[in-house]
């Protein structure tokens, strides 16, 4: 380890095991869900602190606060008791082993973004990737977008790897945004040859301030079947009935809204009529995560190869009538 990244994180002793994808011949899965960027109605920050509560985890690394951090920018509640400072709320940046609902392990970064060094922080972070040989790994965005509440939520898929974009609405023109250490990372993570994708949520712009279970859901959804992992998602399905209430309840109060949401309805309906003419095979969000027409000739395949190895029937049983 070099010295510069030796100062940018400390390493658990003992580190957890993450051998459990030594059966499978690949290495596990990395969600990159740090809080500050690109976070409308809270997806990704609240992705990441769902994961933690429900599911068992331990600290693999944890990142020097100093070396990254800008306490003025994002300055940590502090208590003081009694004319004492007695607490810090304390910053945690850094990267955990969970396991899920089916005990198979995955790794996420999460915490604040960082404010500095982002170029030593990629690094650091792609030293580590190596270091426990992580398969793929996956950056959560979400954005504010002229969409509706009422119709699912859409979200785009960009990487260099099929695996992992699969059939996912894909974003078909080139865009230039603001940067972050997240994009830095996957930037970094694609120029070393490891799979990378980004998943960005696309969040009502009238709900970006508030809190929007529904984007943090499509989020894991979509981590979920693209990595083959099992989460608990329940607690999120009863905050979004909550919320889905509440918004019809606002709406049903203001003839201005209710225009506006149904415009936003019908552009919606016409650009995700053009994508699906454009990408037939493409998932179009709602629809069920059906097999591609390859996918079938896969199994089939190996339906008669396994129907040859038997013999076409079980001979025990021998002739019917």
């Amino acid at each position: 380890m070099h010295e510069e990244e030796r100062s940018m994180y400390e390493l658990e002793y003992p580190a957890p095991s993450i051998t459990d994808y030594s059966a499978e011949g690949t290495g596990p899965t990395m969600i990159v869900a740090m809080n500050g960027y690109a976070d409308a109605g809270m997806a990704v920050e609240a992705s990441a602190n769902h994961l933690k509560a429900a599911l068992h985890s331990r600290q693999l690394a944890s990142f020097n606060n100093d070396e990254l951090i800008d306490y003025r920018s994002r300055r940590p509640a502090v208590t003081i008791s009694n004319d004492r400072t007695t607490d810090i709320e304390p910053t945690e940046l850094g990267i955990k082993v969970l396991r899920d609902n089916a005990g198979k392990s995955f790794l996420l970064l999460s915490g604040p973004e960082p404010d500095m060094r982002w170029e030593a922080f990629s690094k650091a972070v792609v030293s580590l990737v190596e270091k426990f040989d992580i398969e793929n790994t996956i950056m959560l965005y979400a954005a504010p977008m002229p969409v509706p509440h009422t119709r699912p939520t859409v979200v785009t898929a960009h990487g260099n790897s099929s695996e992992l974009i699969g059939r996912m609405v894909k974003v078909d023109s080139t865009i230039i945004v603001p940067g972050s250490a997240a994009l830095f990372l996957e930037k970094a993570l694609d120029d070393k040859g490891r799979n990378v994708a980004g998943y960005t949520v696309q969040v009502p712009h009238y709900l970006a301030s508030s809190s929007y279970p529904q984007a943090s859901y499509q989020l894991l959804s979509s981590i979920a079947n693209a990595a083959g992992l099992n989460f608990p998602l329940g607690s999120l399905e009863a905050d979004i009935e909550r919320t889905n209430t509440q918004l019809s309840e606002q709406v049903m109060d203001s003839d201005e809204i209710t225009g506006v949401v149904h415009q936003l309805e019908q552009q919606y309906d016409e650009y995700m009529q053009r994508y699906r003419s454009a990408h037939p095979q493409a998932i179009m969000p709602g629809d069920e995560a059906l097999p591609s027409a390859d996918e079938l000739g896969e199994e089939f395949q190996a339906f008669l190869a396994e129907f040859d190895k038997d013999g076409g029937e079980n001979k025990e049983d021998g002739p019917r009538d």
